[in-house]
């Protein structure tokens, strides 16, 4: 059973998003709460994944992101937001975030985000996706990026654009026929290799990179 917290200052968003994933199966909503509550209820009902609006009037998302990445086990967090073009997309995915939300994502695809998140996958509404690839790792020297590049090996590149898609470990190492824990030391040189902090800058790594286009080869 997936926990899941959500963290929005708009009742309305709370309740839809309660009851949408209350009705999937292998999801349970251990809250639905605003800003200033959030880390208390993280605290007390130990989620899985939190669902945390980027930006409130009582307290600002990436200050809650902040405090919940200093917990001795951080749950996963995806932020929440209205806009499909957000000033603070770039600080949030630094900060740890695993991905972005909009509010009016699809019903039906909210558990499956949801899901994808708890395995460890990276999730990004489509309309956050071009924004976040344009902008993000933009800045810093140009050159710097195919030097990353080819400091991974074969194996990796396979693994990096695997992430990129969105797969979990677990599934990544069914499509290429490895141990989960293989997949994950694969991941973790490619987050050293790559300079990166997480997932989700190594998928938009890739991205920009233009290695989703060309595949592996």
């Amino acid at each position: 059973m997936i926990r899941v917290l959500v963290v929005d200052d708009e009742a309305l968003i709370r309740t839809g998003f309660g009851r949408i994933l209350d009705a999937a199966d292998g999801i349970e909503v251990v809250g639905a709460v605003s800003g200033g509550e959030a880390l208390r209820t993280v605290r007390e009902t130990h989620p899985d994944v939190v669902l945390l609006d980027i930006r409130m009037p009582d307290v600002d998302g990436l200050t809650v992101l902040g405090e919940i990445r200093r917990l001795p086990e951080p749950p996963v967090v995806a932020m929440l937001t209205t806009f499909d073009m957000d000033d603070y997309v770039e600080t949030a995915l630094r900060s740890g975030a695993a991905g972005f939300l909009l509010k009016d994502t699809d019903p039906e695809a909210l558990p499956l985000a949801v899901q994808s998140l708890a395995h460890g996958g990276t999730v990004l509404s489509p309309k956050v996706t071009r924004t976040v690839v344009d902008g993000y790792l933009s800045a810093g020297p140009q050159e710097r990026r195919p030097k990353s590049l080819e400091r991974l090996t074969d194996r990796e590149r396979e693994v990096l654009v695997l992430v990129a898609e969105g797969l979990s470990n677990a599934d990544i190492a069914t499509r290429m026929h490895l141990s989960t824990g293989t997949v994950k030391d694969h991941v973790s040189a490619i987050l050293t290799k790559l300079e990166v902090s997480g997932r989700v800058q190594a998928a938009l790594f890739a991205q920009r990179a233009g290695l989703l286009a060309e595949g592996t080869g």
